[in-house]
């Protein structure tokens, strides 16, 4: 039922379940969200206290906390110390931002936001021809209902790309293309749901460890050392499936040492999952990369990527390469989802990995982002030479 909390004589119905700690925390955190979204909490309005909020709804404080902590990441809070937390002064209703009634913020010359490329490299000549292709050789049955799994040329394509590039074991039948990591993670949490601990590497993406509790699983926090992940924790703890970027860990740079890549594997190889996210592995300009940790363990990982940080995060193109006996439930669960993703960016993509297009984008994004490191690396070290500057040589930045 609705659940009323007030706050300084404002009412906010709240929609919760109680169907565990979990998806009520989820539920929180989208609820408002929602509310700050769509104006019903406008901008400056001062939130009740987390104590204050757990009493009224039947939380934990720990539970509020969480959620108040995550929408401050996301920018939708200020918390200020002494002043509590209130909505953010920049948010705004989606309404308004449809409909171009809000005046645009001044743009930042300096953007260092982590999870976004430059987008002014975007390869708009290559897409448009990429797309023409897709639109003269489409058959009229493609612009149909598919495969869940994606468009079987273009899983062909990228299963021959994940080979060459991060020696991945890619098989085109199990491969499902999905609306980036994002909506991979989703897919991947529904059919876990009977094993609801899922670890997450700590610090780790704040983004990814909402939407395991958005879906109703419960994210369990394992440290991260100068060696990645503390495999020796995660066994202590509950979870049988982690959640992991070993190639280059986000946000503190390394990579998972040999010694850790083995004892997780070892671990998987005692009934759990490793979700591996090779989020940004294009982008190495010490050395070549790493192997993807699923090259020695294709039954026991499923290896998640995107086009988001090479292309672009509105394409919402990426892709899972699974164990063949998860590819039946995570190809129903996509299907559930929404019947598939946009069949014309599909085949455009798949243009793009057969002419080697792809390719020359990214030697091309490679060049830049390097110079665009070197650069700041140099900044750092002239204006604030007592910083501490750590992790492989793996960062890409934006004007």
């Amino acid at each position: 039922m609705a659940q009323p909390w007030t706050a300084f004589g404002l009412e906010l119905p709240l929609l919760l379940k109680r169907t565990g700690q979990g998806r009520v925390a989820g539920q929180l955190e989208t609820a408002l969200r929602s509310a700050i979204n769509s104006g019903r909490l406008g901008k400056g309005t001062r939130l009740p206290s987390t104590r204050t909020l757990a009493f009224d709804l039947g939380l934990s404080r720990g539970t509020v906390v969480e959620v108040y902590s995550q929408l401050v990441a996301e920018g939708y809070l200020i918390a200020r110390q002494g002043s509590g937390t209130e909505v953010a002064v920049g948010a705004r209703p989606l309404a308004l931002a449809r409909t171009g009634s809000a005046r645009p913020g001044p743009r930042a010359r300096w953007d260092f936001r982590p999870s976004l490329p430059d987008l002014s490299l975007f390869p708009r000549p290559a897409w448009r021809r990429a797309l023409t292709w897709a639109l003269d050789n489409m058959a009229d049955e493609a612009l149909g209902y598919g495969d869940p799994r994606g468009v079987e040329s273009l899983r062909t394509e990228l299963a021959q790309y994940l080979r060459r590039v991060r020696n991945v074991h890619a098989d085109p039948e199990h491969i499902v293309i999905c609306s980036g990591v994002t909506q991979a993670l989703t897919l991947i949490c529904r059919v876990l749901s009977d094993h609801p601990d899922v670890a997450v590497e700590d610090p780790g993406s704040p983004a990814l460890c909402a939407r395991i509790s958005t879906a109703g699983l419960l994210p369990v926090s394992i440290p991260v050392d100068a060696e990645g992940l503390r495999v020796d924790l995660l066994r202590s703890s509950p979870a049988k499936a982690a959640l992991v970027t070993p190639a280059h860990q986000f946000p503190t740079g390394v990579v998972l040492s040999a010694r850790r890549r083995a004892d997780l594997l070892r671990w998987a190889a005692e009934g759990g999952l490793v979700i591996e996210d090779d989020y940004d592995a294009e982008f190495r300009y010490d050395h070549r990369p790493t192997e993807a940790l699923q090259s020695a363990s294709p039954d026991r990982v499923l290896y998640a990527g995107s086009a988001s940080k090479a292309l672009a995060p509105a394409l919402r193109l990426g892709w899972l390469v699974l164990p063949a006996h998860l590819v039946d439930s995570i190809a129903d669960a996509k299907q559930t989802d929404d019947l598939g993703s946009p069949a014309v960016e599909q085949y455009a993509f798949t243009h793009l990995l057969a002419t080697g297009a792809y390719d020359r984008h990214l030697r091309h994004a490679r060049t830049i982002y390097q110079s665009k490191r070197d650069a700041l690396m140099k900044a750092i070290q002239r204006h604030l030479p007592i910083a501490d500057i750590h992790g492989i040589s793996a960062v890409c930045c934006r004007p």
